[in-house]
């Protein structure tokens, strides 16, 4: 795929990865025009979701996530609901505000985040390798026929998933990595657009050689780093390199 010379690199750098993973989220929920969307997790990924179930026509998103800076883009960046899960329960507060059900919950977190006591002592004894606890909230939150998408990563598998209740209320779900190139063409043209900008993620820049570093920060939700952009470090761009007997060495 080549990107027009109009894309700059912190744009086009995420037509690899994040803009088409969160496209393909809100496809798998089949997010349309005035779906109430909630969206479990506000890392890049779920903040760019957020802003594609806006480009779709949602009338409401919700985002949920207890890291202050996520949760603060996603206010005064997006303008949509968040629900900071250490101060109110998601399922009580969605069930408050939206009594019949949401239409989406869109999941972008991962196996690896257990709330409940029972799957923290499981997944520490080795007797399941991933949590289903968001997967319950979400499959609880969402009305009788709506939709339920996974984006994050699942490895294996999960104790006490709540079958019946996806059965019983007829719900779809959906999970999967995305097919980025599939995406290209529809994510290039809302970028050219001006719809989808997603420098409203990048919180920190910096060169590679500071990666090991900002990366540990980012893990640890240190310094209030969301995402970052990350260029070669100016001496290395500089440097040529000869290639014996090749006719464009240094170019």
């Amino acid at each position: 795929m080549v990107l027009p010379p109009s894309i700059p690199d912190e744009v086009g750098l995420f037509l690899s990865d994040v803009i088409p993973t969160a496209y393909w989220g809100t496809e798998m929920g089949e997010v349309k025009k005035d779906d109430v969307v909630a969206i479990w997790g506000l890392g890049p990924v779920g903040l760019l979701v957020a802003r594609w179930c806006q480009i779709r026509g949602a009338k409401t998103v919700i985002g949920i996530d207890c890291v202050k800076e996520r949760l603060a883009i996603a206010e005064n960046k997006l303008g949509i609901k968040t629900i900071n899960f250490k101060e109110q329960k998601p399922i009580e507060t969605l069930q408050n505000w939206f009594p019949l059900g949401i239409d989406c919950g869109i999941e972008c977190t991962g196996f690896e985040y257990p709330s409940t006591f029972r799957h923290k002592v499981e997944m520490a004894l080795g007797m399941e390798s991933d949590t289903s606890d968001i997967l319950t909230e979400i499959i609880t939150s969402v009305r009788p026929f709506g939709k339920v998408s996974i984006l994050g990563v699942y490895i294996g598998e999960c104790n006490h998933f709540p079958i019946g209740a996806l059965m019983e209320k007829g719900l779809t779900l959906r999970g999967g990595q995305s097919p980025t190139q599939r995406f290209w063409d529809v994510c290039l043209d809302h970028i050219k657009s001006g719809a989808m900008d997603p420098s409203f993620i990048v919180t920190t820049r910096g060169t590679l050689k500071q990666a090991p570093e900002l990366y540990e920060k980012f893990s640890k939700h240190e310094d209030g780093i969301v995402k970052v952009f990350l260029r070669p470090d100016p001496e290395d761009m500089a440097r040529r390199v000869e290639i014996p007997g090749s006719e464009v060495a240094g170019h």
